[in-house]
């Protein structure tokens, strides 16, 4: 049993990096608004990997992520908040929800990042970095990047259930 259990956890593992280096590939797609960069393709994938891994591989695929973008100059400190209260909220009502349900985790990426991870960023990480921008422009940013990407993500998701029974593909790698 503990070699199974080390087989699903490397699985996860890679899968979860797999995600992340989507992420970085994909960010040659951004929008730019003010001080952000709106990655419509990194809340795609928060919407999977929060689906297919969970809320905490997706929130260390979305670490991972914004790590490495800003490290190449293709972020900001600003994806931090805007991708990781994403992921978390797909894993979380990802796990609440039934399999076949499960494309409607994408419902709570917009709340996840439009809101808490808005939240953040006006609050916390702006002020810590010396702009002073309100809730309302970061929402507002958030929003636009995140809503488009959610919905590719669910109807991905969407794809995936129906052509690879994503209850037994998916539920052998996890």
């Amino acid at each position: 049993m503990q070699n199974e259990e080390k087989r699903k956890f490397f699985r996860r593992a890679v899968l979860a990096g797999a995600f992340a280096a989507a992420g970085v590939v994909l960010s040659v797609v951004s929008i730019p608004v003010g001080p952000t960069k709106c990655f419509p393709f990194q809340h795609t994938i928060n919407v999977l990997a929060g689906a297919i891994l969970g809320p905490w591989w997706a929130v260390g695929a979305a670490f991972t992520t914004s790590i490495v973008r800003n490290m190449m100059g293709t972020g900001s400190l600003f994806a931090f908040p805007g991708s990781m209260f994403g992921a978390l909220f797909v894993g979380l009502a990802a796990r609440a929800l039934p399999e076949k349900y499960k494309f409607c985790a994408a419902c709570a990426e917009p709340v996840g990042t439009g809101i808490v991870g808005a939240w953040v960023a006006a609050k916390i990480l702006g002020p810590a970095i010396g702009k002073s921008i309100g809730f309302l422009f970061f929402s507002g940013s958030f929003l636009m990047s995140c809503v488009p990407g959610a919905l590719i993500g669910a109807a991905l998701l969407c794809c995936l259930q129906k052509r690879m029974a994503l209850t037994k593909t998916f539920g052998a790698l996890i």
